[in-house]
């Protein structure tokens, strides 16, 4: 993303409104409905999920938290909405840089379900 577009976004200027506010919501949604979108998920009873953002200089970082009470863990969710909130970031931002790339989207951490807990040891 360039930087005027990650300026754009910080200051409200994009033309089709709150880009963080409208990508939160679209995180949340994703989350709710991953069982929908990915063949092999089961549906969860979603506890909670929270979207936030970090806005750099030519970037937005979007990272998304999943809890459950259910006896496996919630990591599709949390992936689904990061990565439905940077489509949703995209598709908002779109008129003003095609040149934008999503990537990274990356398991930090999970506790929980069979496999036990799993920590990320660095950020490649």
């Amino acid at each position: 993303m360039t930087p005027e577009t990650a300026s754009a976004v910080a200051q409200g200027a994009i033309k089709k409104g709150d880009v963080l506010a409208v990508a939160r919501v679209a995180g949340i949604q994703a989350a709710k409905r991953t069982s929908d979108l990915l063949p092999l998920c089961h549906p969860l009873m979603v506890g909670a999920v929270t979207v936030n953002f970090e806005i750099n200089d030519a970037s937005i970082e979007v990272e998304a938290a999943v809890d459950t009470f259910d006896r496996t863990g919630v990591e599709m969710e949390a992936l689904t909405a990061c990565s439905v909130a940077a489509l949703t970031i995209y598709d908002m931002c779109k008129s003003m840089d095609r040149s934008m790339v999503i990537d990274a989207v990356t398991l930090w951490e999970k506790t929980g379900g069979r496999s036990g807990t799993y920590r990320r040891l660095d950020d490649t």
